[in-house]
C-alpha cells in the first residue's frame, strides 16, 4: 500500500532470511515479528503530517494486530493479556528487522534509522516449555529472542502435556498454572558492543550514543518502567523484573513486550518515547512476559 502511494520513489522488495527451523519456532517468530511490526507503526502514526496516509496505515495495521493475536493462540498463549498495545520508535523496529534482511536491489533508498547493538535475554521465558522460566539459552537469536524448541524433551515440552493446566496446544485461550514470567524474576542479559555490520549486504553498522549501562527499560502498554542493571562485565548483567500495574491488580509487564539497556531513566510518555534513543546502550529485545 505504501509502495502504491510512493510510486516510482518506493523502495523495492528485499530478500529476507528468517531463523526458524520447525513449525513451533515459525509460529513463535511470527508472533514476535508481528508484535514489533505493529508497534513500530503505532509509534510513528500520530507523528505523520499526512492524516490521509495515517488513515490508510491505520486500516492496514489493524490487520497485523489481528494476525499477532492469532499467532499467539497458535503458540498456546493467551491472545490479549494487555489493555493497551505499545508503540515503539522506528529505530527500534528497524533494529529488530534489519538482521533478517540479507540483500536489497541496487540503488535502494537508504534508511536513516539507527541500528542499536543487539540484546540477548539469556533466560528468555520459553512458551514451548511446561515451565517457561526454567530454560536458559533457549532462543535462536538476539532481538526477537524467538524460542528454540528442538532441544526440549517430551516431558519438558508443553505441547506434549495432556494436562489443561500446563498444555500449550493451539487454542482459543489457555490458563497456565506456571506463569511465563513474574515480578521479582531475575533476568539475565547479554549485549553486543557498537560497530557490528547488519542489514542488507551488511551495509549498516550498529551504533549507540549512550554512556555506561545502568538501567533496563521495560516498555509495555502505557508505561516506561526502569529497573537497576547489575553489571557483570562490559557486555552482560542482570536485573529483576519490576512489579508494576496498568490498573490495580493487573500487571503492566505482560504479553510480548520490549526491553532495552539504557544509561539513564528519563520520564517518557508513549508520544515522546523516541527521546529514549540517545540513552539506549543495546536493544531493544522482545521479552516474552506472558
Amino acid at each position: 500500500m505504501v509502495s502504491n502511494i510512493l510510486g516510482a520513489q518506493a523502495p523495492q522488495q528485499c530478500t529476507y532470511n528468517y531463523p526458524y527451523r520447525n513449525v513451533r519456532e515459525f509460529v513463535d517468530f511470527c508472533q514476535k515479528l508481528t508484535r514489533f511490526g505493529e508497534s513500530g507503526v503505532y509509534g510513528f502514526l500520530p507523528h505523520l503530517d499526512s492524516r490521509e496516509a495515517a488513515q490508510l496505515l491505520l486500516q492496514s495495521i489493524t490487520t497485523e494486530a489481528r494476525q499477532q493475536m492469532i499467532f499467539r493462540q497458535f503458540d498456546g498463549l493467551f491472545p490479549m493479556p494487555v489493555w493497551f498495545e505499545v508503540g515503539v520508535p522506528q529505530s527500534w523496529a528497524w533494529t529488530l528487522l534489519a538482521p533478517y534482511i540479507s540483500s536489497c536491489p541496487q540503488n535502494q533508498t537508504r534508511l536513516v534509522w539507527q541500528n542499536f547493538p543487539a540484546l540477548w535475554i539469556l533466560n528468555q521465558p520459553n512458551p514451548a516449555r511446561v515451565n517457561a522460566s526454567a530454560g536458559f539459552n533457549e532462543t535462536i537469536g538476539a532481538g526477537t529472542n524467538t524460542l528454540r524448541a528442538s532441544n526440549l524433551t517430551t516431558s519438558e515440552a508443553c505441547v506434549s502435556s495432556n494436562h489443561t493446566s500446563d498444555g500449550c496446544r493451539p487454542a482459543i485461550t489457555h490458563n497456565r498454572t506456571i506463569p511465563l514470567s513474574y515480578p521479582g524474576r531475575r533476568v539475565f542479559l547479554s549485549w553486543e558492543t557498537p560497530g557490528k555490520p547488519v542489514g542488507p549486504n551488511n551495509s549498516y553498522v550498529t551504533s549507540s550514543q549512550a554512556g555506561s549501562p545502568k538501567y533496563v527499560a521495560w516498555v509495555t502498554q502505557l508505561n516506561v518502567t526502569y529497573s537497576s542493571l547489575d553489571v557483570a562485565n562490559a557486555t552482560s548483567g542482570s536485573t529483576v523484573q519490576p512489579s508494576v500495574e496498568t490498573y490495580v491488580g493487573d500487571p503492566a509487564i505482560n504479553g510480548t513486550m520490549f526491553i532495552a539497556i539504557t544509561d539513564d531513566d528519563p520520564f517518557l510518555t508513549p508520544h515522546n518515547l523516541s527521546l529514549i534513543n540517545p540513552h539506549v546502550v543495546a536493544g531493544p529485545a522482545l521479552y516474552q512476559a506472558g
